[in-house]
Formats: structure tokens, C-alpha cells, sequence
């Protein structure tokens, strides 16, 4: 990370503070600031003048930060605040709270608390009665939802990361698999292709969009069926590199529909032929339905029958 001269940084300051300094900025409070996710470009005028008005910075890791901040030309008190301390160092942020400091917290990148650090610390400050102030900016999540096309999402559901366990991680998979809400998943490089194959086996001709190094100098944005992907990402080494993020698409409601009458029809064949729990199971492992979904269904289809 290059640091700008100090005349930029004054310059820049300046424009920040021209920008934002209007605004109320209470003491006693922790303010949460979204940093960016690669492109330094896209920290905003309102995060920079936080960051030069506040008395300490508490960050997820403090040799991520420290660049940030020698790049703004600042230079403030770093407090370590990570998955692995987050509650013990609440109390030290609180202590400073308590002295009428502004505090700021950043992720090493994007919104804190979203699948990074930030939530028991935000918590915490609520809890013992002092304010917190969101500054909104970059998100993954949000950025790769704004190129997924996915005309069918009234909205999506968050996954982050799933499980790396192989069976909580296969338990996910197949819920994801069974939603038909959009979904948008987080994946490291090394388990990148192990990922594909799984959404290729269980989501089919299922739209994904696959975003890599969102924001960065070789940010890639495809969207091509899962079954796709393996054979997508096979094709050039130079794609198995970076940070993913990836949107399972929305279901259409005419395929709902579609699965939906499928299920019930095994289960009626089933239910004619075979004990009603022996068919609930067998339907289970046939059609994907939930299982307790399924029992439920044949128990009034038993009530009709007998009817």
C-alpha cells in the first residue's frame, strides 16, 4: 500500500472534513466504519474525517490498519480487537468510552460484523448505554448482489462462510441447495474448486454468479449455470486466485411450483404402495424435500384417504 505524500493527505483531509465536518460526531461514542474491500478509492470522504477525528482505532488486526491509516496521512493509538479477544477488549474500548473518547472500529476489510469481528463489541458498547454510529461503505456481499442480474431475488439470504467440517459443511450445502431464496456465499482460494463441485452436484443448471477480487486490478464477474463452474474455473490457473464471493440466484417461482407438484406425486405413489413412514423416507432420498415436510404432507394425504 503506497502512502501518499504529505501534502495529498493534508489536501485530502481538508476535502474530508469539508464534506463531512457538518454532521454531529457525539464524544462517548464507537463509531463503525466500513474500509475498503481492495480499491483504497472507495474509502469515503465521511470515513476519512471519522478516522482523523477519533482518539483510537480499534481494528481487527492492527498490521492490516496501520497501512490504512499511514496512507491518510494519520497516525492514532491501534487497539487490537479479533475473533479471539473481541469481549475481553470491549472492556478496554468501554474504559475509553467512559472518559468521553471517540472510538472507531474497522475489519481488515468492508463492514465490520458481517462475517468479520464487531458484533459482541457493538453489543457490549450498546449494553453499558453509549451510542454507535454506522458508516456505511464497501461490501462484498452487496457488490457482487448489484452484478448477480438476479431478476427473481426479493432480497437474499447471507450464508458468508459455510462450514469446513465435511459434514456440517455437506449439512449447508444441501439446505442451500433446498432454498430458493438467493444466497451469498464467501470462499477462500484453497477450497474454491472443492466448492464448485459441490454446487455443481447439488444446485444443476441453478444460476451462480462468481466474483473474484471484487474491486482489485483483475476483478472477474461471471454468471453461468452451477453445474458450469468446475469446467469454468479448470480452465484458466489464474482463477483459482483471490477472494470469492458467489450468488446462488433466486429460484423462479414456476420451478418452486415444479419441484413442489414432483414431490408430491412420488409421495403419493409411494403412499399407495409402501408403510407411511417407509414412504416419507424413501420420498426424502428421492426428491430432496424436507423430511418432517414430507411426513407431515403424507399424514393428511392419509386423513383425505380415509375420509
Amino acid at each position: 500500500m503506497t502512502v501518499i505524500s504529505p501534502s495529498s493527505a493534508a489536501l485530502l483531509l481538508q476535502a474530508a472534513q469539508a464534506a463531512a465536518g457538518a454532521q454531529q460526531y457525539p464524544a462517548a461514542s464507537l463509531y463503525v466504519v466500513a474500509t475498503p474491500i481492495g480499491n483504497l478509492a472507495d474509502l469515503s470522504l465521511r470515513a476519512i474525517h471519522v478516522l482523523s477525528l477519533v482518539d483510537a482505532v480499534a481494528c481487527e488486526d492492527t498490521r492490516h490498519s496501520a497501512p490504512l491509516l499511514r496512507h491518510l496521512g494519520l497516525d492514532k493509538p491501534l487497539l487490537a480487537v479479533h475473533e479471539h479477544n473481541e469481549r475481553e477488549a470491549a472492556q478496554g474500548i468501554l474504559a475509553r468510552l467512559a472518559r468521553g473518547e471517540r472510538v472507531a472500529y474497522v475489519s481488515d476489510a468492508g463492514t465490520p460484523a458481517v462475517s468479520d469481528p464487531g458484533a459482541a463489541l457493538v453489543a457490549a458498547v450498546q449494553a453499558a448505554g453509549y451510542a454507535t454510529v454506522p458508516l456505511p461503505g464497501a461490501s462484498s456481499a452487496v457488490a457482487a448482489m448489484s452484478v448477480a442480474g438476479d431478476a427473481h431475488a426479493g432480497g437474499f439470504v447471507f450464508i458468508g462462510f459455510l462450514p469446513a467440517r465435511g459434514g456440517e459443511r455437506s449439512v449447508a450445502l444441501k439446505a442451500l441447495a433446498a432454498a430458493p431464496a438467493a444466497q451469498v456465499l464467501f470462499e477462500a482460494p484453497h477450497r474454491i474448486e472443492s466448492l464448485a463441485q459441490a454446487l455443481a452436484l447439488a444446485c444443476g443448471a441453478r444460476p451462480v454468479t462468481l466474483c473474484r477480487e471484487l474491486t482489485k486490478q483483475f476483478e472477474t464477474v461471471v454468471t453461468l449455470p452451477a453445474q458450469q463452474l468446475p469446467a469454468w474455473l479448470a480452465a484458466d490457473t489464474n482463477r483459482l486466485r483471490g477472494e470469492f464471493v458467489l450468488v446462488v440466484h433466486a429460484l423462479e417461482a414456476r420451478t418452486i411450483d415444479d419441484e413442489a407438484i414432483g414431490q408430491e406425486r412420488t409421495l403419493r405413489v409411494l403412499l399407495a404402495a409402501l408403510p407411511l413412514k417407509q414412504a416419507v423416507s424413501l420420498a426424502a432420498e428421492l426428491t430432496g424435500a424436507p423430511r418432517n415436510a414430507l411426513y407431515t404432507r403424507a399424514l393428511a394425504l392419509k386423513g383425505d384417504a380415509a375420509a
